[in-house]
């Protein structure tokens, strides 16, 4: 797959068939990864890969208590309240394996981290695999108690929880908006 049909036929995915997704394949993920640019060269990112389902089960159910609590304080997010306190619904959608972008914190570190997370996104895609950033565990993997499920130093920040894995199905094409651009000079 050419990189143009892999930026077109990107999708979240959020269901997955259950096969693992092998070590070499994550691996290559993760090398695509760091080719992505960084501010002033610094490559300042780690990655972390969560495939014990133990542990990805845990770290879905404290993330879920974690967000719910915040609700609270984010009346706009209240629209997840039912989903969230469904014992059924897993933020990682059974997938096989989690990979967490972090950095120590550093001016750019989170956008480094996010282009990093994209361009592993795309070489996903590019393999045949489904990947979804999951908004829901970041509140909970930044507290003391989710970098220690992590195993990350005390100084660093998870920015860019993604699952991955093997897609039950092919999602449909979203729909996007016409961009606004402004053009300046000739």
């Amino acid at each position: 797959m050419d990189i143009r049909e892999a930026i077109y036929t990107r999708r979240s995915v959020r269901a997955f068939t259950g096969a693992p997704v092998d070590e070499k394949t994550l691996r290559q993920l993760i090398d695509a990864a760091v080719q992505a640019p960084s501010a002033m060269n610094e490559q300042p990112w780690s990655f972390t890969v969560v495939r014990d389902k133990a542990l990805l089960g845990r770290i879905a159910r404290a993330a879920k208590a974690y967000m719910l609590a915040s609700l609270v304080v984010d009346p706009g997010a209240g629209r997840y309240r039912d989903l969230l306190i469904d014992p059924e619904f897993d933020i990682f959608y059974k997938a096989p394996a989690l990979i967490v972008v972090s950095a120590a914190k550093g001016h750019w570190a989170v956008e480094d981290c996010a282009l990093a997370a994209a361009t592993l996104m795309l070489a996903a895609r590019a393999a045949g695999l489904g990947t979804c950033w999951i908004g829901f565990a970041q509140g909970w993997l930044g507290t003391a108690d989710g970098k220690a499920a992590l195993d990350l130093p005390a100084a660093h920040r998870p920015v860019a929880p993604i699952i991955v894995g093997h897609p039950a199905a092919e999602p449909p094409p979203v729909p996007r908006r016409e961009p606004t651009i402004r053009w300046i000079g000739a």
